[in-house]
């Protein structure tokens, strides 16, 4: 499956985003959870952007200008998987 680096961050303090393209207009964009959500302070956790919800590319790329204008650190990761899938398993953090 394409995993690509999008926008390269702070190799060390930037902020990760994972958006999973789903190839039909659709794109699901996750990012890092709150600090002292579930797990321990050294792991990474994540939650679904954009309530929740699949959106549309332009509406992700909105999104992330609006995270960077806050962390110019951050970096991107584009996932293209009709699917959908993330493969972050237990480290999403359910609503």
């Amino acid at each position: 499956m394409p995993v690509v680096v999008v926008r390269r961050g702070d190799t060390e303090a930037g902020a990760i985003f994972i958006s999973i393209d789903r190839l039909d207009g659709t794109v699901c964009l996750y990012g890092p959870a709150p600090a002292g959500l579930e797990g321990s302070d050294t792991d990474r956790r994540w939650v679904r952007c954009l309530e929740g919800r699949a959106a549309t590319p332009q509406e992700v790329s909105i999104y992330l200008a609006r995270q960077i204008e806050f962390d110019p650190d951050l970096w991107v990761i584009e996932v293209e998987d009709k699917a959908g899938r993330h493969f972050l398993n237990d480290d999403l953090v359910r609503a």
